[in-house]
């Protein structure tokens, strides 16, 4: 019987009788005892004391989050996810389950513009972000809104060999060789090979070369490319796998992951190199569409913890959280790099892209150049 019935059964009972009056007392006993229970009850009495009652964050339906990253950081998430899930749970009591896309970050970039539904974006360069957000799907000051201006995991160039290196090569320099075969990705859809690109050039201008002398020596490096793979992922598995090239341009943290997958991987970083800085960003519109947003920020913070971070370190990506990286564990798994280039050194991500990587620019030239 519900509460409309119970009303109806009260008023419809006449006080001509001691029976009607002993029902209409019972019935208003029954109506009392619902209204309580409708109300909540006493504020003293929660549900988690009621055998068999839910407490209210277990009204909260579950969630999917989509996860569209670079392809390289994939292990890593892959280990931190469930730990983000167990915690959010516990928390909030809230089941998330996560859809998740890894490839070229370039290529990734497109796939989001084009309407791939990511309500988070982890991607290779903040310069990606920035195509994403020049689209309308990223509210502009997405770098504000978390901490270390949105970089969650970065790494430095290394230049991976064959076992023993029995060509010797030991800097950036001697991949401009004769007789070098060098492997890397295609800066047009990688965005490592972007940042491999970066390294290269900065070889030249951090230790007193100017633009034509970083010109001709990038343009010997690649020279030397047999074959530009679609990601890093593709340009690793044409170097270990199909056996190409005499040296392998990557990020230390892959080299660091194949080790520790029993791996004998031979490989040096150079004195001189770049600061691989990989961003996240909550996709705005796709979150705002599929109601998302608390979720999808929940993720991005929880990947700047000490318990994400060092996850990240386990995998091999060096570690943004200063806790984390001031740790001796950390100082032992990395050597130290003399000179660090960033992206600001070149103007940013908007001038390196137009200078180097747009139809026309430089690594085109190169590209035209080596050919004839």
């Amino acid at each position: 019987m519900n509460l409309r019935s119970l009303k109806q059964l009260q008023l419809g009972f006449k006080l001509n009788s001691p029976k009607s009056f002993v029902s209409l007392f019972l019935a208003g006993t029954v109506l009392s005892v619902t209204l309580a229970a409708c109300s909540g009850g006493n504020e003293g009495n929660s549900t988690a004391n009621t055998p068999g009652a839910s407490p209210v964050a277990a009204s909260k339906p579950n969630v999917e989050l989509t996860l569209v990253s670079f392809a390289v950081t994939k292990s890593a998430h892959e280990a931190i996810i469930p730990k983000f899930v167990e915690k959010w749970k516990q928390e909030h009591n809230q089941t998330v389950t996560f859809k998740q896309s890894y490839g070229g970050s370039g290529s990734q970039t497109r796939a989001v513009i084009d309407g791939l539904g990511a309500d988070v974006v982890h991607l290779a360069l903040s310069g990606d972000t920035q195509k994403i957000e020049k689209a309308g799907l990223i509210e502009p000051g997405w770098e504000k809104e978390v901490p270390n201006n949105g970089i969650v995991s970065k790494s430095v160039a290394a230049i991976i060999t064959r076992p023993g290196n029995p060509k010797g090569i030991k800097t950036w320099e001697d991949l401009g060789k004769d007789g070098i075969k060098v492997i890397t990705a295609d800066p047009k859809t990688s965005g490592i090979a972007k940042w491999n690109f970066l390294a290269l050039w900065n070889s030249v201008v951090k230790t007193g070369g100017d633009e034509a002398k970083a010109t001709e020596f990038v343009s010997k490096v690649y020279n030397n490319v047999p074959i530009l793979t679609k990601d890093a992922r593709e340009a690793t598995d044409a170097f270990a796998k199909q056996g190409q090239g005499d040296a392998l341009i990557n990020y230390e943290n892959e080299v660091i992951l194949a080790q520790q997958k029993g791996e004998k991987v031979d490989y040096v970083v150079p004195d001189v190199n770049i600061s691989i800085d990989n961003p996240i960003a909550v996709v705005d519109k796709n979150v705002d569409k599929h109601g998302t947003r608390e979720v999808a920020e929940g993720f991005i913070k929880f990947l700047y913890t000490p318990e994400a971070q060092e996850e990240f370190v386990k995998l091999g990506f060096r570690p943004v959280n200063e806790t984390v990286a001031q740790t001796k564990a950390v100082s032992d798994k990395f050597p130290k790099v003399k000179t660090l280039g960033v992206v600001d050194d070149f103007g940013g991500w908007t001038a390196v892209d137009k200078k180097f990587f747009a139809d026309g620019g430089v690594f085109d030239q190169i590209q035209v150049t080596n050919k004839r």
